[in-house]
């Protein structure tokens, strides 16, 4: 759950706060207190969520790296705190039918549950999403976008400021594309499958 739904979710508590959003807040301090981890370390976290991810979906599923992200954290003044958040992600070039998703979606919350997630929100619909999160400050999520993509993140909320690597063919960095490549183009006897 995004700090923003869990705030948005809770009553008042006087003076424009939740017992939610106090917790929140302390929890998040708490973990950028307690990580040691650096934005190094974030990424390579990541994207071993990701191989894994992308290895337990069968059949395979052809993928390209996503662009990565990143955010300064900061304090509730706004002042820089020295840390970022690191996303890294892959985007599905398979073709996934709407009547493939909710298998898809459920192949990867079981493998997140497997090591260590809690799922912390699902949405159905025609663009559906899963997002989970660990006790080690990684979360992830999978959504399908308005054009039927699928893309799969993987972040850690902020690590130690650090300079950092990025795998080849990564979008906007030295030997990778300039671009993202978005729009799933591959099909797939069973997940373009458009019948049970």
């Amino acid at each position: 759950m995004t700090v923003l739904a869990a705030l948005t979710a809770c009553e008042p508590d006087g003076a424009g706060q939740t017992k939610s959003d106090q917790s929140v807040r302390q929890s998040v301090r708490q973990t950028q207190k307690a990580s040691k981890m650096n934005m190094q370390q974030a990424g390579e976290g990541s994207e071993t969520i990701l191989d894994g991810t992308l290895a337990a979906i069968r059949p395979p599923v052809k993928w390209a790296y996503g662009a990565p992200m990143r955010q300064a954290c900061t304090t509730d003044l706004n002042e820089p705190t020295g840390r970022t958040t690191v996303t890294r992600s892959r985007n599905i070039l398979t073709i996934v039918s709407p009547q493939r998703r909710g298998s898809l979606l459920g192949v990867v919350q079981r493998h997140w549950e497997r090591e260590g997630f809690k799922v912390t929100s699902v949405r159905d619909g025609s663009m559906p999403w899963v997002r989970a999160s660990r006790p080690d400050g990684f979360s992830v999520s999978l959504q399908v976008g308005s054009v039927g993509n699928v893309f799969i993140s993987a972040s850690f909320g902020c690590a130690e400021d650090a300079p950092m690597t990025y795998p080849k063919g990564t979008p906007g960095q030295p030997g990778g594309p300039r671009g993202e490549e978005l729009r799933p183009s591959e099909r797939s006897e069973f997940w373009s499958a458009t019948e049970g």
